[in-house]
């Protein structure tokens, strides 16, 4: 160009002509440019020309895999953008793409931030075949979220100054490594190096043994009681404050487990731990938890009564904004751009915004104009509901919750009716043992909603990859229920975003403590309530224990909110009851007559209006009193009994009160505030509606084999 424009032969076509010879003979593959000085350029023919001269039936599967998305145009063509990219650097067709190409697209793109767009191009690349049998099932995987460290990691990112110390730490931790979790090493790891070993280097320059003088011990338990937090002054100002330290007295029992396991040690092998040995600085009173475990009962139970309450107002709300936030999605797609429209009680104007390809339905308030992803309000809306139904009917941990797949969806078929009995299987989680609850008819509907909203558009749930916080490990990919489309991908559900949905679940409720403070609410809370309602209502301790996945019954007596002694008695009494009618004799397997019988059980349950469902082996504690009974579980296809059953109880205290028998108008009115109870528990799930999902399929036809 500039010798062009010395010898006085200025072209105006110059410039795009050799653009587009440097295109050519770059898909021919003659020269390769720079990955990071490609991406500072955009040519809006490149991707053409590539498909043309370098890969035209590779171009054409990318777009078959790409139509399978629900993609907008313009992310559809970003993605084929970046492929071609990668092509123009490194040669060759998309077939010849590996991971490691993608890795550093990611790297000189973003700077090592995974972004959507990454993700989609890895997840695209590797459907498509090109990527090696063994790649990981998503780019995450080479993100912050690597995986676990070492043991000399986990101490070294403490800062020991003392060498030796610092080696007696790592032999320490790999000793005891086999028997731990990682969550529970890295967690011995910050308490001896940093909590115990680097406070005292700080404050005691140049120490460098474990034998501590007395008043070096107390300086450093008395410095421990305490930690610094950040906080907002009432001007919005950050500042460190000192609260008290939580976890105190467990930091003290890390540190005598260490002191005690050198001593042991040091019997078997004196050569490499008796050095080490010295008087532990932690006396056994230091670490008596009795006192604050009280104390961590007592605000435990509070916070269960103070939360127990407000369960049904707080699933009412939820169920009304999941159908308030798709009437107003539903709605604003029906609109075209500027047009008002009134929807979930709320009027708003549609906005259509053209980059988003209509993948998303955006609004504006006509009063404040700001803008609101109404796609984005439905999505929360529907998970806020899902998480509080599935965790208040089955007590399961967070961590179990998010692990929940299609294949943990399993029925049993009763032999003697032919009846399937739908039941839920646990993943092991903290306790390492599986269980399976039965499903209720409530959440048999909240699971067949979440099975029919994570389908895709050939029918299947697609398989992601979690990534385990704890263990710092990432999961193989499954159907998990809990997912959603976010950035161009599936992904699974996490803390976080179980977390913030429950806060603002609770905020738009406006509950409060009995001091007017607002009420916080967690995944955990939901597992107390579970507990204590269900102990509540009868349900012996030891079947609660098991249906929650306890490894101890004090475990699960210690999450009941009532008072410690009357649970106590009331389980020891129903032990002594259940060893006098039956006799230790009687504890062997059941003949064929008597299983018959347990299984007619569930038979003679059958009601006029419906199933009761007590369990096995039980008497009506009730006195037969059905309609008033929580154990009866109506049937929609006896509706119309109810509703005779109530307008008769109506009329009868009509008849009452004119014929002044006051003392049956008590229970009348009790029997017909069940009964519109019952009512309205029929009318939510027939609003619900009825959604097929299925069975997982095993069989893979593109392999031909079991999955």
């Amino acid at each position: 160009m500039a010798w062009h424009a010395a010898h006085g032969r200025p072209n105006p076509k110059v410039r795009t002509l050799t653009h587009l010879g440097v295109q050519v003979l770059n898909c021919v593959d003659v020269i390769r440019p720079d990955l990071g000085w490609l991406l500072k350029r955009r040519s809006a023919q490149f991707s053409t020309a590539m498909r043309a001269i370098r890969d035209p039936d590779g171009y054409a599967r990318l777009d078959t895999l790409l139509a399978a998305r629900p993609l907008a145009e313009l992310t559809a063509n970003a993605c084929r953008y970046r492929i071609t990219l990668l092509l123009a650097a490194k040669g060759g067709t998309i077939a010849d793409i590996t991971v490691g190409d993608c890795v550093q697209l990611q790297e000189v793109r973003g700077r090592g931030r995974t972004t959507g767009e990454d993700t989609l191009i890895y997840e695209v690349l590797r459907e498509a075949g090109g990527l090696a049998l063994d790649a990981p099932p998503t780019i995450r995987v080479f993100g912050r979220a690597a995986g676990q460290l070492t043991v000399e990691e986990l101490i070294d990112r403490r800062g020991v100054q003392n060498r030796e110390i610092r080696d007696l730490l790592i032999a320490y931790l790999r000793e005891r490594q086999p028997a731990l979790d990682y969550a529970s090493l890295a967690d011995a790891a910050y308490v001896l190096a940093g909590c115990f070993w680097c406070d005292l280097e700080r404050h005691h320059p140049g120490i460098d043994s474990l034998r501590l003088p007395a008043e070096v011990a107390a300086a450093w338990k008395q410095r421990l009681q305490t930690t610094v937090k950040m906080v907002h002054d009432p001007q919005g100002n950050r500042r460190e404050t000192a609260v008290p330290r939580s976890g105190y007295r467990g930091v003290l029992i890390k540190v005598r487990a260490f002191y005690l396991d050198l001593a042991a040690w040091a019997v078997e092998d004196p050569a490499r731990w008796g050095r080490w040995v010295a008087p532990c600085p932690v006396r056994a009173s230091d670490c008596d938890r009795s006192k604050a475990r009280r104390q961590h009962k007592a605000a435990i139970d509070q916070r269960t009564r103070e939360r127990l309450p407000i369960l049904p107002a707080l699933v009412s709300a939820c169920e009304q904004h999941r159908l308030e936030a798709a009437e107003r999605l539903a709605a604003a797609r029906t609109v075209s751009h500027g047009e008002l429209f009134t929807a979930g009680g709320q009027t708003l104007r549609r906005i259509v915004r053209p980059a988003e390809g209509g993948a998303k339905a955006w609004a504006a308030d006509p009063k404040t104009g700001i803008l609101r992803d109404l796609t984005r309000e439905e999505d929360d809306a529907f998970w806020t509901w899902a998480i509080v139904e599935v965790l208040r009917h089955t007590g399961i941990r967070i961590e179990e919750l998010l692990e929940l797949s299609h294949h943990g969806i399993v029925q049993y078929r009763l032999p003697s009716t032919g009846e399937l009995v739908p039941l839920l299987q646990i993943t092991p989680s903290k306790t390492d043992a599986e269980r399976l609850l039965l499903i209720s008819p409530e959440l048999a509907d909240v699971l067949a909603a979440i099975v029919a909203r994570v389908r895709g558009r050939d029918g299947t749930i697609a398989l992601v990859a979690s990534y385990d916080g704890l263990e710092k490990r990432w999961r193989p990919p499954l159907p998990l229920l809990f997912q959603h489309y976010l950035g161009n991908e599936h992904r699974p559900a996490n803390r976080n975003l179980v977390t913030r949905l429950l806060t603002e679940a609770v905020d738009r409720l406006g509950a409060t403590t009995s001091d007017a403070q607002p009420i916080d609410l967690t995944a955990h809370d939901f597992r107390r309530m579970f507990i204590t309602d269900a102990i509540l209502h009868g349900l012996p301790p030891h079947i609660a224990q098991m249906i929650v996945g306890h490894a101890d019954l004090n475990t699960t007596m210690a999450y009941k909110a009532v008072y410690p002694t009357e649970a106590i008695g009331a389980h020891r009494a129903f032990l002594a009851r259940r060893r006098s009618l039956r006799p230790s004799e009687e504890y062997r397997t059941p003949t064929e007559s008597e299983w018959e019988e347990f299984l007619g059980h569930f038979q003679r349950r059958k009601l006029s209006v419906g199933t009761c469902g007590r369990p096995y082996g039980s008497a009506c504690q009730h006195e037969h009193a059905c309609i008033r009974c929580p154990m009866l579980r109506p049937e929609p296809g006896q509706r119309h009994r109810l509703v005779e059953i109530r307008d008769n109880l109506i009329d009868r205290i009509a008849e009452a009160e004119a014929q002044h028998w006051l003392g049956e108008l008590d229970g009348l009115r009790v029997s017909v505030a069940a009964a519109n109870e019952k009512l309205a528990q029929l009318d939510r799930t027939a609003h619900r509606g009825t959604v097929r999902h299925g069975m997982p399929n095993l069989y893979d036809p593109a392999r031909g084999r079991r999955r």
